[in-house]
């Protein structure tokens, strides 16, 4: 008795020296995540949350097959864009205008510029209604108040310390995760509808297939996650690309792919936990017709108890304050590369007044459209219709681009991740098509009903 005394007192003593360790190593991984993982988690943004929402309510355990083939392509296109820009030491948006003629990177750019701002309204609109689900009050004050507190910090908190604050923001997402532990599952159902699934043949589901397969791969995670790894060479290499400096090139490569590869795991591990949280929820208790985030959660209330609600609406504030700033950061990487304006978030505003107005611009007219009389949905659907226009060309430059040896020296991408890819190239192509004539069929009046959430996120 003595002994096992003598152990809990040990057991206890010990317990601070676990928690410091545990906590040590968190940092540490932290530190060596970066662009990939920020990127990964600000592709769950509240948009997105209605997709992968819509899909579990509708069709409870039938998509979740998807997350996993979309995965590798994720990847891989992301992997491309980062190296693009760590090896030239330029963004995106530059490269492209060295290999293209200006008026085709220009006209790019601002239909990405428009795109994003569009996106910024719908993702503050979603932040400002889970708010209110909460805590009541008015949403469009709220709207308001998240795009003041993202320009902010965009504006006046160095590139270091606004980095951390992003990493810990993605820590948020795992609220999807307490949802699903806070729900009775039955594992080895979600283990058999993910691995042998009932895809059903219907316009219906083949529309939300689109949805989530475009949702996955979007043309702002690509001049995102292309700038972030031009400001990684700035803070770690003081600047030099790695053509220029070569020596520790294939350190710095492996860092981009287990970055990547974590980042994108991260992405689609939330997306399949919210996707079962609906599942297992609202779809087994008929509640089916899902158009937004917000409108989940609350219809998450009733069913899941409060703490499950309150996870799921949490979840959307957090993921919203992540992907505002990579919304409106990318499109300032694009346009300040395009026209050769200083761009960096590490550096002052007088240094890169350019690049900071354009981030200035996208969040205000993104809050401004919560208080226009412009219809959500048609200015969504055309904010899809614009990234689709976006996505083909843009991934058959950064193809073109990645394997050529005048742009990338010796350091053009291997003969696997151009077959991957290429394979992005390929799915995003048929997404597009998809899309393009689903929409001209609902506009002759068939009897095909489009989700809301594949308007708000495609692509």
């Amino acid at each position: 008795m003595r002994a096992i005394k003598y152990g809990k007192i040990a057991a206890a003593q010990f317990a601070p020296i676990r928690y410091f360790t545990m906590k040590k190593v968190l940092l540490q991984w932290l530190n060596k995540l970066g662009p990939g993982l920020i990127t990964g988690a600000a592709d769950d943004d509240p948009s997105g949350i209605a997709t992968y929402s819509q899909a579990g309510a509708q069709y409870g355990f039938g998509t979740l097959w998807t997350l996993l083939m979309t995965y590798p392509l994720m990847v891989g296109i992301q992997v491309i864009s980062a190296r693009i820009g760590s090896v030239t030491g330029r963004g995106l948006a530059a490269n492209l205008a060295r290999t293209n003629p200006r008026g085709v990177t220009i006209s790019l750019v601002m239909l990405l510029l428009v795109a994003n701002t569009i996106n910024i309204g719908a993702d503050l609109a979603a932040m400002g209604d889970a708010v209110q689900l909460v805590f009541g009050g008015p949403s469009h004050v709220y709207a308001v108040a998240f795009g003041m507190v993202s320009l902010l910090l965009q504006v006046f908190i160095s590139y270091r310390r606004y980095v951390g604050i992003l990493k810990w923001l993605t820590l948020t997402l795992f609220a999807y995760v307490g949802t699903v532990f806070a729900s009775h599952i039955h594992w080895l159902d979600v283990l058999h509808g993910t691995l042998l699934p009932n895809i059903q043949h219907s316009q219906n589901y083949l529309l939300l297939l689109v949805a989530i397969f475009g949702t996955t791969i979007s043309p702002y995670l690509f001049f995102w996650q292309a700038g972030q790894e031009v400001e990684e060479l700035k803070l770690q290499r003081k600047g030099a690309s790695l053509l220029r400096s070569p020596e520790d090139a294939t350190q710095h490569l492996r860092r981009i792919n287990i970055d990547t590869g974590l980042g994108m795991a991260f992405s689609q591990l939330i997306a399949f936990f919210i996707m079962l949280t609906t599942a297992v929820t609202l779809y087994t208790h008929g509640v089916h017709d899902i158009q937004t985030s917000s409108q989940a959660a609350d219809a998450l209330r009733p069913i899941g108890g409060e703490f499950t609600f309150l996870l799921f609406a949490g979840g959307i504030i957090g993921t919203g304050m992540l992907a505002v700033p990579v919304l409106a950061g990318s499109a300032a990487y694009a346009v300040a590369n395009t026209f050769r304006w200083s761009s960096s978030l590490s550096l002052e505003l007088k240094e890169a007044k350019g690049f900071y107005a354009i981030i200035a611009l996208s969040t205000i007219v993104g809050v401004l459209l919560n208080f226009s009389p412009i219809d959500s949905i048609k200015a969504l659907l055309w904010s899809a219709v614009i990234n689709g226009i976006i996505s083909v060309p843009l991934m058959i430059a950064m193809m073109r681009m990645a394997t050529q040896q005048k742009i990338m020296g010796k350091f053009a991408i291997s003969a696997r991740l151009q077959w991957l890819g290429w394979l992005a190239t390929g799915v995003m192509a048929i997404t597009v098509i998809a899309f393009g004539v689903t929409s001209v069929a609902a506009q002759l009046h068939l009897h095909w009903r489009l989700p809301l959430n594949i308007v708000r996120n495609l692509l």
